[in-house]
């Protein structure tokens, strides 16, 4: 712990009474790994489309790769006894499958299982029990060569890797996600290249967003028929959730564009993992503007994609608002396939350094939209958690000459975007955790490392970590709930 700095958090937030969490509630951080491991040729690992796509000139703001990241490969014990002092119940984090898999085939390397089994062991000891994400958007880039997630063997590769790393850890981790965020892997990852493997394909975006689901099922049957007969193993999914309004409610086109952006950020995730169908005007909308769905769904896949899961993951950071547009100015590839005529609209409210308007009502909106439309409204149990939930705002490079990194901003956020979650939870929401992102500042993707996530602040020069007054606040909530729990 010689590099980790703890100071005294600052004063309150504000709230009129101090945040306690219901008991049992899971207090968690997530990370995921291209972000924090570094040590991207250690082990054996092999390259991931993001270790091609952050050396691709341009793709990432100042040349950063994830090479060393928050070297957390090499600072694992460090960062979990940060976690202990935190107060964290879970830790939700993911492997690297070219660390496992270095060309997404055959047996697990011995170094890479080794690491995670001592990352678990490590957090078990701690009592904090371990959370597992199959896939945080770093695909071997040998599958990637074959086609990558587009191409439909992609989600039979994943099913075999999933069932091998059950193998390795499944005796030790309880609880299991898929794939975190399919809606970035396929429409940031193929659709507006904004995201590895950076190609702007409409119609590979969209038989991506398949194939991952696809996988998605493939992995939960494999891993639940590996699972000993009444054990306590949970398999889920995690998606990015947002609300999604009309800019001016009383016009039909506005509420029409709502509907369909609805339909390619939520709908077309929820109804086939829950309900076991794509929704029908999201299919006639791709037949329409992009491609034919017929091309790639077969006979069979919605049943396969369905399977029963234990837990469903929430990401939700902001809400959309959108209009139509009469005369739409030409633009560049976009995640929103087919939706040229749409505009996104902000509506005056303090934004984070991401350009995310602050409503913490957008999460109370989703948690009971999902709770209403797939959940406990619906007859149906269905096990709710925040996946992730965080702001970035203008934190120092370094900590201050007090030695410590002073971030009310996002204690406000975070507290009230808890209150409002656990408000959808009171009111019937079958909502059982929160993970704040993150952990620890990051590589955030295709901005490098200018923003800034962590509730401990990383100093990238140094790797000295310093919990920052968020994570103080983070670890009184953790307190103040133990106490009174």
């Amino acid at each position: 712990m010689t590099d980790t700095v703890h100071t005294p958090a600052s004063g309150p937030t504000g709230a009129t009474e101090p945040l306690v969490l219901p008991p049992g509630f899971v207090w968690g951080t997530a990370t995921a790994s291209y972000q924090i491991e570094g040590a991207v040729a250690d082990g054996g690992r092999g390259p991931s489309i993001w270790d091609t796509f952050a050396r691709t000139p341009g793709a990432v703001v100042n040349g950063d790769t994830g090479d060393v990241a928050d070297d957390h490969y090499h600072r694992y014990r460090e960062d979990v006894e940060l976690l202990s002092e935190l107060g964290a119940t879970h830790y939700r984090f993911s492997l690297a499958w070219p660390r496992l898999q270095p060309d997404g085939t055959g047996e697990l390397l011995p170094a890479g299982v080794d690491f995670y089994q001592r990352l678990v062991d490590a957090l078990l000891e701690k009592g904090i029990e371990p959370w597992i994400t199959l896939y945080h958007w770093d695909l071997p880039q040998a599958l990637q060569d074959l086609g990558g997630w587009p191409h439909r063997d992609t989600a039979d590769r994943f099913a075999d890797y999933a069932a091998r790393a059950f193998g390795k850890l499944g005796d030790r981790v309880r609880i299991w996600t898929t794939l975190n965020e399919p809606w970035c892997s396929a429409f940031l990852g193929y659709g507006s290249g904004q995201h590895a493997p950076g190609l702007t394909d409409p119609a590979a975006a969209a038989r991506a967003v398949h194939h991952l689901l696809l996988g998605h099922g493939r992995a939960v049957r494999a891993m639940r028929a590996a699972a000993p007969a009444g054990g306590d193993h949970r398999f889920g999914i995690t998606l990015n959730l947002y609300d999604v309004s009309p800019a001016r409610a009383d016009e039909p086109a506005d509420r029409a564009a709502a509907t369909r952006i609805d339909g390619l950020m939520n709908r077309i995730f929820l109804d086939p993992v829950l309900r076991g169908s794509y929704p029908t005007d999201v299919l006639d909308h791709l037949r329409e503007r992009v491609a034919d769905p017929a091309d790639w769904i077969r006979d069979g896949d919605t049943a396969e994609i369905a399977q029963p899961v234990d837990a469903l993951g929430i990401n939700c950071y902001a809400r959309h608002v959108v209009r139509a547009v009469d005369e739409p100015e030409p633009q560049g590839p976009s995640p929103w396939l087919g939706c040229e005529d749409i505009e996104f609209v902000t509506t005056g409210r303090p934004q984070t350094m991401m350009g995310w308007e602050i409503d913490p009502e957008g999460i109370y909106d989703v948690i009971a939209r999902v709770h209403r439309e797939y959940g406990g409204g619906t007859g149906r149990e269905l096990p709710l958690y925040v996946t992730e939930n965080g702001a970035a705002f203008d934190d120092p490079d370094t900590a201050g000459p007090d030695g410590a990194v002073h971030d009310p901003e996002r204690i406000a956020y975070l507290d009230g975007y808890v209150r409002a979650a656990l408000r959808a939870r009171a009111e019937g929401a079958d909502l059982r955790g929160y993970f704040v992102w993150s952990l620890m500042d990051n590589f955030e993707w295709a901005l490098g490392y200018t923003r800034r996530f962590g509730i401990v602040h990383v100093d990238y020069a140094t790797q000295r970590r310093t919990v920052k007054d968020s994570g103080h606040w983070f670890a009184g909530v953790a307190r103040r709930s133990r106490d009174q729990g």
